[in-house]
């Protein structure tokens, strides 16, 4: 089977057209006949699509100035509402990042004069951050560029296949995650 590569449906792709997972695949089922690979397939694929999608992502954020997990939190603040503010606790779950990694970025926000932090009106100990005026349109324009770039990736999928690829990534997601819905009950 050198030089070919055969699925369960038996199709045979020749090596010069098949994808780097493919080459991997093809190297395990040929080192490890005994293995069903083609799980790598899926995963292996998810994990590079990822990746790529990530650094296209990045081409925004970077754009204006910002570090993905600063656009997180950003992003989080603007969506909370009015008045556009949040525990650092609830950013840090919001984002998932630890309570230190968030510290870190709000500290990098409120040097930029994105962000600031005060003393809960409700809770003397606790903090509450919030954007400022310039942290808002900051986070509305990046807001924007962001959605057009997310379209613009999901476009090079026929529409159909958009929508079938979301509802089967929420479908595999509800099995790692439970919704919201049901955590607030």
């Amino acid at each position: 089977m050198e030089g070919t590569i055969a699925s369960k449906e038996a199709t045979v792709e020749p090596v010069s057209s098949i994808d780097h997972v493919a080459r991997i695949q093809q190297a395990w089922a040929r080192e490890r006949p005994d293995l069903d690979v083609s799980p790598l397939g899926v995963i292996g694929r998810l994990h590079r699509l990822a990746g790529h999608l990530t650094e296209q992502l990045l081409l925004v954020y970077r754009r204006y100035g910002l570090q993905e997990g600063e656009f997180d939190v950003l992003a989080a603040l603007r969506r909370a509402g009015e008045p556009f503010e949040r525990a650092p606790g609830e950013l840090a779950a919001f984002t998932m990042v630890t309570t230190g990694a968030m510290t870190k970025r709000i500290d990098r926000l409120e040097r930029n004069g994105l962000v600031t932090r005060r003393r809960s009106s409700t809770d003397g100990r606790g903090r509450v951050v919030a954007l400022t005026e310039a942290g808002r349109e900051l986070i509305d324009q990046a807001f924007t560029d962001h959605v057009r770039n997310e379209r613009r990736l999901v476009e090079l999928l026929p529409p159909e296949d958009a929508a079938r690829l979301e509802a089967l990534l929420a479908t595999w997601l509800t099995h790692f995650e439970t919704p919201q819905a049901e955590r607030d009950v």
